[in-house]
């Protein structure tokens, strides 16, 4: 009724520059686009103020009739990068639309590999979401690099490793071009951002390959035991920790262990697992002198500190290198649980001196 009206103009833009082309588009309305690509006055291809054509929106919301419709106009260019350098084909495959990546894919001008303004190219964006039907079909392509990083060095492979798409892992695994053990530029692996976010699946399935050094660190001298006991994964860490190649006791640059990174969050059950290990020492100062005992102590986690009082080696009375021992922290910081412990042991001395005095 509107499109009968001869004031009514079907390509006027909203004040982002989105026509109403582009608004059935973004909604998959494919009659209304229908009709409006009747119009001459229609410009399938004008891009709105962030670069994206109508085309942009129907493929990255999975609208194929609408997709179908627009790729039948010459004016529309399938592989037009939008102002972030994203194409068509990049937003149909962070979300997952298969049958829309397919259409595209079958086009001779869209590029299966273009990377946009931060290097990412539409099989990275499928491997971050786990969409293994996308990626499958990208991988197909050998025009597709399949441990191209992004402009942190960041691979697919890394993606979907830290996000714990285990299918998405084992597929690219099977490409000799991958390598599993490559480093993004913090120097963390994909077992390291696996390790971190407790994706205990995708942990077994990289340790499988002899490529993965399972103790290596990253540029702060965490390795993935370090990034497991932080966040209190147990499994994980048991994982970890059943490795004769795996040093339990590895400090990271700042003299931190993996017990102390448990200690000082509290996380008893990796803490007891660790002081199972002959090779640790639970009472091993970090570079400000700073013992596990000093860590759970600062931030009052009963259970941790008892857990290392298991240990005879642990000096309830060691200062750091301020002066400050774990019942000066404690205190501090008002854990009365943690002092009333503390203060039950022979050897603390409840008047003892930091530097200052």
């Amino acid at each position: 009724m509107l499109l009968k009206r001869e004031e009514v103009n079907p390509n006027r833009p909203d004040n982002k520059d989105q026509t109403p082309l582009q608004c059935a588009a973004w909604n998959g309305h494919e009659g209304v686009a229908k009709i409006l690509l009747e119009r001459n006055e229609v410009n399938t291809a004008r891009p709105d103020i962030y670069g994206r054509t109508p085309l942009h929106p129907a493929a990255r919301n999975g609208h194929e009739s609408i997709v179908k419709m627009l790729l039948e106009r010459d004016e529309v260019n399938p592989d037009k990068a939008d102002n972030d350098g994203r194409t068509p084909l990049s937003g149909a495959a962070f979300n997952g639309h298969e049958g829309v990546g397919k259409i595209l894919l079958a086009r001779d001008d869209v590029n299966p590999d273009k990377a946009d303004n931060d290097g990412r190219t539409p099989l990275y964006s499928a491997s971050w979401n786990g969409h293994e039907g996308v990626a499958k079909v990208l991988l197909e392509r050998g025009e597709v690099s399949p441990d191209k990083p992004d402009k942190d060095g960041r691979t697919p492979l890394q993606c979907a490793s830290a996000n714990g798409h285990e299918g998405v892992v084992k597929m690219l695994l099977e490409r000799s071009e991958i390598n599993p053990d490559r480093p993004d530029d913090k120097g963390q692996t994909p077992l390291t951002g696996a390790a971190f976010h407790r994706h205990e699946g995708v942990v077994k399935v990289l340790l499988q390959r002899d490529e993965v050094n399972p103790d290596k660190p990253d540029n702060d001298g965490r390795t993935p035991l370090s990034g497991a006991t932080f966040n209190g994964h147990e499994r994980v860490v048991k994982i970890l920790l059943q490795r004769d190649d795996v040093d339990p006791d590895k400090p990271d640059n700042d003299g931190r262990t993996p017990l102390y990174a448990a200690a000082w969050n509290g996380h008893e059950g990796v803490a007891n697992m660790l002081l199972e290990r002959d090779e640790v020492n639970p009472d091993k100062p970090d570079d400000k002198g700073q013992a596990p005992l000093s860590g759970a102590a600062f931030n009052g986690h009963d259970g941790a500190v008892k857990s290392l009082f298991a240990r005879d080696e642990v000096n309830p009375d060691k200062a750091d290198k301020d002066g400050r021992t774990p019942l000066t922290t404690a205190a501090f910081h008002g854990h009365v649980g943690v002092v009333k412990m503390l203060l039950e042991r022979d050897e603390v001395n409840p008047h003892k001196p930091d530097n200052k005095d």
